[in-house]
């Protein structure tokens, strides 16, 4: 077993790193586009709706593997060459975002209409009442499907190894290759990605249960 570990651990933790980076770069990357789009479709501006629901419908639309190639191998016939984390973090983010933006606006969407009726009684303007009012209320709501799409990221990250980065998957398969030892290699990286995965929701469940505990000392 420490044979095992000694010989195969080092390059699944080099695999895990690319992993990582991915996952953070793409999870800020989602984060900002998720919010930006997600209030952009609420907007009455078409100028501002009809962009982001582009960007959501055709990346909601699309798949994830495809929209990697595109970036990756399309996009330099236009003069436009990205590098291949970059292109990973990039599409991540772009796919999970779109998601993500959805949940932004359903969760506003959801909040009481007379929230917006008594900010405007007491004079507020429309942007003050979505940041002091209606978000801090859409927030708590927000979390569990925001974990969710971090966890589905990060399993996404999977695909770059088809735009030659070699993530987490990609160094099992390369050590089974050369080993032959399917079944362990692949079993020490599912309790990675499971172990990952735990790490990642418990730090949305944090997130939510500080967001949850700042509200109620608030009221």
């Amino acid at each position: 077993m420490i044979e095992f570990l000694q010989t195969h651990l080092p390059p699944l933790v080099a695999g895990l790193r690319v992993t990582l980076q991915l996952t953070v770069g793409g999870g800020i990357c989602a984060l900002v586009l998720a919010a930006l789009a997600g209030l952009a479709r609420r907007s009455s501006r078409r100028w501002l709706r009809w962009p982001a629901t582009v960007y959501v419908e055709v990346f909601r639309g699309t798949s994830a593997m495809v929209q990697l190639f595109w970036f990756y191998f399309a996009l330099p016939f236009f003069g436009v060459s990205l590098p291949a984390l970059v292109t990973g973090v990039l599409v991540l983010g772009l796919n999970s975002g779109a998601y993500g933006a959805e949940v932004v606006r359903s969760a506003i969407d959801h909040v009481p209409r007379g929230q917006w009726e008594a900010g405007r009684a007491l004079n507020l303007s429309d942007q003050r009442i979505l940041l002091r009012i209606v978000l801090p209320q859409a927030l708590p709501m927000m979390l569990p499907p925001a974990g969710n799409l971090v966890v589905e990221l990060m399993k996404n990250t999977a695909l770059v190894s088809l735009i030659t980065l070699s993530e987490l998957t990609f160094a099992a398969q390369v050590q089974r290759a050369a080993t032959l030892e399917t079944v362990p290699l692949f079993a020490l990286t599912l309790l990675i990605y499971f172990v990952l995965a735990q790490v990642l929701l418990a730090g949305v469940r944090r997130i939510e249960h500080y967001v949850t505990r700042h509200r109620g000392s608030r009221a």
